[in-house]
């Protein structure tokens, strides 16, 4: 199925033994170095050995499959993980189509052999693309509805407008030197040069821009880069050995160089010679119009960007902030590994007598994720045929005290003191309310398949999985094995380190074919947030970046209608008019298209808020200080952007402008 090159060893043979195992390239230079490794002898979990049969490459940095060795299939039944179930669905299948095979006829194929062997269930299965696993891996209801691909899309957006904003930019700088050049432009036409003459001139000037423009952004590409792929955590990289790039990248120059210049080498090369060498220009009425609205575009995509960006971060921390359920301080938890299991006991008892510890227990995973979901759950009162998605764990005893979940009824699972509690579980709030229970679930019944549980207890509601979803309906299983992690909560009174050197002492004694690695609840939890910090990093680096752009392009503006009032302003000063009241005639035009970039940008920015934040069912509200937040923020710094030129344009001494009238 997959064509991984082989290094060493024979792909069609290198996993036919059972205990045959395949190691990636940098596997097997961890292990043996650069010896020849065929025939050598690896254990996994302290318990069984494999014989080294095949060496192949690593995988690529960006595929979605991740491994450092592959052992047979047949193994997994041995160990007992070659689960039949047709409703398990832990494991991955992937099939190798012929050429030609859709998509939805593979579907139907499926569901014909599902109904042949599994005809009861409910569940739909159905084929995915393994190239579009990586972006395109969100789904409802069967319905891929996007993934990381939404991401990409929408920077890409953002890009693209930044480099619009430039281009506008462009365009102003360009027509606010328009008067200076107009002289240049009566001279040559009257030497004969053509308008297409002039156009091709000047849009060659813009393209030369874009080029330099693009050798500088090629110089900071990489570090750049480094930067990126430190935020995101990746190894993202430019293909600079293929010649498409430099391709792409050489068009892109020019179609922006193109784009950028087209408007002022129209506007420019229609400047008439007689009108522009006696001094006559056109009147500004013409010309700052569109330029007007050019600033008025750039401001609104920038008060857009800061309002994401605040909504972002009052998502990212109202969420943060939101009750997990359980108290995270302090609680640490291990993978199983080699001889933790059968030495669990013993492992128990010495970290409760080294006080380091106040409480451990165990469990099949971490309380900050879920690895099974269940859909057969039944009782008394449930419509028949109707199928409810629970999060399901199992745990041993000391579960509630450990993680530092509130009990609501009940009691703790403990099938130490209560054997009988391997046919008990815990509920979450959730759970009881799915099932109608409400106060009085303690003593009720549930049914998974053929077997029968006891409600014990009712827990308070808690965050496994993502801090954005709301909760799910949990049931915690008693039980006294299929146990993955152990959690243990550190003894407070004592340093941190202190207790973490005793554990470790402890599991290196009782486990020493593997380091002590631990993991804290809290910082997990906080890992969960990784993607909306990029994502509110980003919109804030972009947010500043609009708005350094538009006022540039307001910078220009204001030179540009400076340059073109300097006479009538030296005739207002000789007149009497004073600095405060000249700067704020000069400045009052300004902030007609921020004004309008304000009106148009807050429903924008609320559409698209909404919109985002409706994929999470626990969300922050816009409240309406987000909106004056920002037009207050771009009011002043466009105040600061065209105080600079309207006062410097005041205090200039008229004798200076009227000399030549």
């Amino acid at each position: 199925v997959f064509d991984f090159p082989f290094l060493k060893g024979d792909p069609k043979t290198a996993l036919q033994s059972e205990y045959s195992i395949v190691l990636t390239e940098t596997m097997a230079n961890k292990l043996f170095g650069n010896t020849n490794v065929l025939g050598h002898t690896v254990r996994i979990d302290s318990s069984d050995y494999f014989t080294v049969s095949g060496v192949i490459k690593d995988p690529p940095i960006n595929s979605s499959l991740e491994f450092n060795y592959l052992i047979p299939w047949t193994y997994m039944k041995k160990v007992g993980w070659d689960d039949d179930r047709w409703e398990n669905n832990n494991i991955r299948t992937v099939v190798l189509m012929k050429p030609g095979i859709e998509e939805a006829t593979a579907n139907k194929l499926f569901a014909n052999v599902v109904k042949k062997h599994a005809g009861d269930l409910e569940n739909e299965l159905f084929v995915h693309p393994l190239e579009k696993w990586h972006l395109r891996s969100s789904f409802n209801n069967g319905i891929n509805d996007g993934g990381e691909i939404t991401l990409v899309r929408m920077f890409c957006i953002i890009a693209g407008f930044i480099l619009l904003i430039a281009c506008i930019n462009y365009v102003n700088m360009s027509t606010a030197r328009s008067q200076k050049r107009a002289r240049e432009v009566g001279i040559r036409k009257v030497v004969g040069a053509g308008r297409g003459s002039l156009i091709t001139q000047f849009l060659g000037e813009s393209v030369l821009v874009s080029f330099f423009a693009g050798a500088i952004a090629l110089l900071l590409l990489y570090p750049a880069l480094l930067a990126f792929n430190y935020l995101i955590g990746d190894h993202l990289s430019v293909p600079f050995g293929n010649y498409k790039f430099w391709i792409a990248a050489f068009l892109f120059m020019i179609i922006t160089g193109v784009l950028a210049g087209i408007y002022p080498a129209f506007y420019l090369s229609s400047y008439q010679p007689v009108k522009v060498l006696k001094g006559h220009f056109k009147r500004i009425r013409v010309f700052v119009t569109p330029r007007k609205m050019l600033v008025t575009l750039q401001f609104t995509f920038a008060i857009v960007m800061i309002i994401c960006t605040i909504v972002i971060y009052r998502q990212i921390k109202h969420t943060q902030e939101r009750d997990r359920g359980y108290h995270g301080n302090g609680l640490a938890y291990m993978y199983m590994k080699g001889k933790m299991e059968q030495n669990y006991p013993v492992i128990r008892e010495e970290l409760l007598s080294s006080n380091a510890i106040s409480d451990i227990t165990r469990s099949n995973c971490p309380i900050t994720d879920v690895w099974s979901n269940g859909d057969n759950y039944d009782w008394e009162g449930n419509p028949k045929g109707e199928r409810h998605v629970v999060m399901r764990f199992s745990a041993d005893r000391n579960y509630v005290s450990t993680m530092g979940l509130q009990l609501l009824q009940g009691r703790d699972l403990n099938t130490s003191e209560f054997p009988s509690d391997t046919s008990s579980v815990l509920i979450n709030q959730a759970a009881a309310k799915m099932m109608g229970a409400g106060d009085s679930a303690v003593g009720k019944k549930i049914r998974q398949g053929e077997k029968e549980y006891e409600i014990v207890g009712v827990i308070q509601n808690f965050i496994p999985n993502m801090p954005y979803q709301a909760f799910m309906p949990a049931i915690i299983h008693g039980d006294t094995k299929s146990f993955g992690a152990i959690s243990f909560r550190l003894n407070e009174e004592r340093e941190k380190d202190d207790n973490l050197a005793a554990i470790a002492g402890v599991f290196k004694k009782y486990n020493p074919d593997y380091p002590f690695e631990h993991f804290f609840a809290d910082e997990t939890y906080e890992a969960k947030f990784a993607t909306e910090k990029i994502i509110g990093t980003l919109a804030a680096f972009f947010a500043g970046l609009t708005v350094f752009i538009s006022c540039l392009g307001l910078f220009a503006l204001a030179a540009c209608l400076a340059e073109s009032r300097i006479k009538e302003i030296g005739v207002r000063k000789v007149l009497g008019a004073s600095v405060t009241r000249i700067t704020a005639l000069l400045s009052k035009d300004f902030f007609q298209p921020i004004l309008l970039a304000i009106a148009i940008a807050s429903p924008l920015a609320w559409w698209g808020m909404d919109h985002w934040l409706s994929g999470y069912a626990y969300r922050t509200s816009i409240s309406w200080w987000v909106f004056a937040t920002a037009a207050l923020l771009v009011i002043l710094i466009a105040i600061v952007t065209v105080g600079y030129q309207t006062i410097k344009a005041a205090i200039a001494n008229p004798v200076q402008s009227l000399k030549t009238e």
